[in-house]
């Protein structure tokens, strides 16, 4: 006698390697059955939940491959910068936060280029408080602006090259390690933390997101991990990808690539190469349209040829973030010879044709954010950074997917969206960047799923995968507006964690 399915989703239009079903059966959080709802309705028993989809569009539960859960689950109850179209907009939400909070009083998400493309700065910041820290963080977290009192309290501790300034006195913005001052003094105890990635899990469930590559530095986050895992309490599949600061932690405490538990993995080893466009700090071969220079060496050559060495002897995945093309292709000299056939480059936003034929011959998974191209349009921040020649060629999704390489999404949490990604993706502005909607969606869910090495366990609705699931109000293939739509139901192992169809 065959046994009864847990869960039966019927009448629906089910997107599978093959085409296209209409219902999928899943016993104890597998997908044991797909096809035509009629096909599979002698799976339904007493206790089977049935839930009829009524036409909506079944998906692979979304991975995102690059994200900050901790910074995200802070977004959730700090001041909230990111939809500001003004320096004006900015201070009043600080000023809110500055009602509502004692201590620091900080904003996320602010993107200049939505006004006349100027960070905010320390005399702006003042205004807020003159007693009390006020940081307000770029949305590429690779560039803050701080108030005098940051600067009386810890700019001694801050890196002087990372400090801006205007007749020598500091501006108020700061970049890359002077930012890894604020965070350690920051930094939330596991309670707080707890709650920080509780709030992004809800978030990212909401926006179909069943599993996440999140990238862990200074925190207790892989400890609070655990603890929900053990807990019950953690419905996300979470890979966790290291900070290179804990690299001897890791060794020394065993932990492998790829080990772990269906809900929390190890991942790889994190570093950054270089910084953003957005800061004027990615390593560039050429100096920026609107500044002096060619951006920062965050760790330099012969620091990445070291460190990829040193991951790769250990047998461990390694992920360096490089944006600007040197950087790209000094991460790339890093890693020809090394073993582990799938190290990754995060970001690799400019690129030449040479790099792309070197990333399409390589193993090696290209992580990018497919979000960052709304910086790409005419007259947007990257054609002020880089000037329009260079900001056709960034972000090049299209060329990198004829030649071979292999994608994987993620959002960076810029905004942690994949419809929104996928729909920046599918409209690009240039041809060299633009993706169709199953190449776009195909890189959101089985791209991330290689990425980790569980292209076997998800990443498509197929027969013996995990049954996670995103069931959306519309289709994809039938809109531009691709972040209209809605997310009615998301699905990890089976359980049902967004939505109530």
């Amino acid at each position: 006698m065959t046994q009864a399915a847990d869960l039966v989703l019927t009448n629906g239009r089910v997107h599978t390697p093959d085409g296209t079903a209409s219902a999928v059966a899943v016993r104890n959080g597998e997908i044991v059955r797909i096809g035509k709802s009629e096909e599979i309705s002698f799976l339904v028993g007493i206790e089977t939940r049935e839930i009829d989809l009524q036409n909506r569009m079944l998906l692979p539960g979304f991975i995102d491959a690059h994200t900050h859960l901790d910074v995200l689950g802070q977004q959730q109850q700090e001041a909230d910068l990111s939809d500001c179209d003004s320096p004006e907009a900015c201070l009043d939400r600080l000023d809110d936060r500055r009602a509502e909070t004692e201590g620091w009083i900080v904003g996320f998400g602010y993107d200049e280029s939505r006004w006349d493309g100027e960070y905010l700065t320390r005399d702006q910041l003042d205004t807020v408080s003159t007693e009390r820290p006020v940081v307000a963080f770029r949305e590429d977290l690779h560039t803050a602006s701080v108030n005098s009192v940051v600067f009386d309290r810890y700019g001694k501790e801050m890196p002087p090259e990372d400090i801006d300034t205007a007749n020598g006195e500091p501006t108020g913005v700061i970049v890359e390690e002077a930012l890894t001052v604020l965070r350690k003094k920051r930094q939330p105890e596991p309670e707080q933390l707890r709650e920080f990635l509780l709030a992004a899990q809800e978030y990212a469930h909401s926006k179909g997101v069943t599993a996440v590559h999140d990238m862990v530095r200074n925190s207790h986050a892989p400890r609070v991990y655990r603890e929900l895992d053990l807990a019950g309490k953690l419905t996300l599949r979470v890979r966790l990808n290291y900070w290179a600061d804990h690299l001897d932690a890791v060794l020394e405490t065993g932990l492998r690539t790829n080990h772990g538990s269906d809900r929390v993995e190890m991942g790889a080893i994190k570093r950054y190469a270089d910084g953003s466009i957005g800061a004027r700090t990615a390593r560039l071969s050429e100096p920026y349209a609107d500044g002096d220079g060619r951006g920062e060496w965050v760790l330099p050559p012969e620091g990445i040829a070291d460190l990829v060495g040193h991951v790769d002897s250990a047998g461990l995945q390694c992920a360096i973030h490089a944006i600007g093309d040197e950087a790209i292709e000094q991460v790339l000299d890093a890693y020809d010879g090394t073993n582990c056939d799938r190290h990754r480059i995060e970001h690799a936003e400019m690129l030449t044709p040479a790099l792309i034929d070197r990333l399409a011959e390589s193993d090696h998974v290209v992580s990018v954010q497919p979000n960052f191209l709304k910086w790409a349009r005419a007259d947007g921040l990257y054609d002020k950074r880089l000037g329009p020649e260079r900001r056709r060629r960034t972000n090049q999704l299209r060329s990198l997917s004829e030649a071979g390489a292999q994608l994987a999404f993620g959002s960076d949490c810029m905004p942690l969206d994949p419809l929104f990604g996928i729909e920046q993706a599918v409209t690009a502005p240039e041809p060299t960047q633009r993706l169709d909607v199953t190449d776009a969606i195909d890189a959101y869910t089985r791209g991330g799923a290689i990425a980790g090495f569980a292209a076997d366990q998800r990443g498509t609705i197929e027969r013996g995968k995990q049954a996670d699931f995103v069931a959306l109000d519309g289709s994809p293939w039938e809109t531009e507006a691709i972040s209209d739509l809605a997310v009615e139901l998301t699905i990890v192992g089976g359980e049902i964690v967004y939505g109530n169809c």
